[in-house]
């Protein structure tokens, strides 16, 4: 499972107004604000962005200052392969280290909406060994318990991450993972494809 929320879109404005500097164009600029503060791209500045971006990546520089703010919460599994794209990404974590003992282990905390019903017993029988370390680090805060937990996480336990990156490693992600065999990442590049304008820039023949 993979949850993605909060994101929101930043600097589009100065991105497409960068994105005119090399021949001054700016009095070309027909982009604006509307009523929900949302910037627009007029006809103008969406036909200029959509042939830089066709052009390749010497050209489409100004997706890179397109920011994206996003929480997505999802397994380990899923986190490993995300985090081969550290180009311009930055992300704050939950804390495994300093609050895996903070709450008791659930069902949700771990991916499992694609289990068989004799491996979800096997998770729920292998979380009840998770929750006793737990409340034994908790009354006796030894070290070796919660060494116990750390290297017994499974890798479908999730984990929340902060994560702000650019169009850019958005591009590269949809078109590297779009027919991945994990199903997170269709949910994700679906997500990619709802934000403003990627379907326009990406998207082209």
């Amino acid at each position: 499972m993979i949850t993605i929320e909060k994101s929101v879109v930043m600097n589009l404005e100065g991105a497409i107004r960068g994105a005119r500097n090399p021949l001054n164009s700016w009095d070309r600029m027909d982009s604006f604000y509307d009523g929900d503060g949302n910037y627009i791209l007029g006809e103008n500045d969406l036909s200029l962005a959509k042939r830089l971006c066709k052009a390749g990546s010497d050209h489409r520089k100004f997706i890179r200052q397109i920011l994206v703010s996003v929480d997505i919460t999802a397994p380990m599994y899923w986190w490993k392969e995300f985090d081969t794209y550290k180009v311009a990404t930055v992300a704050n974590s939950t804390s495994t280290m300093h609050k895996i003992h903070s709450k008791p282990f659930e069902l949700d905390d771990f991916s499992h909406d694609h289990l068989s019903k004799d491996a979800e017993e096997a998770l729920l029988a292998f979380i009840k060994v998770l929750e006793q370390k737990r409340l034994s680090f908790v009354e006796t805060k030894d070290k070796a318990d919660w060494y116990d937990i750390i290297q017994l996480l499974p890798s479908s336990y999730n984990q929340t991450r902060t994560v702000t990156m650019n169009y850019e490693n958005l591009l590269n992600m949809y078109f590297a993972r779009r027919n991945h065999k994990l199903t997170e990442w269709h949910t994700y590049c679906d997500w990619i494809m709802r934000l403003p304008y990627t379907q326009e820039l990406f998207l082209q023949d």
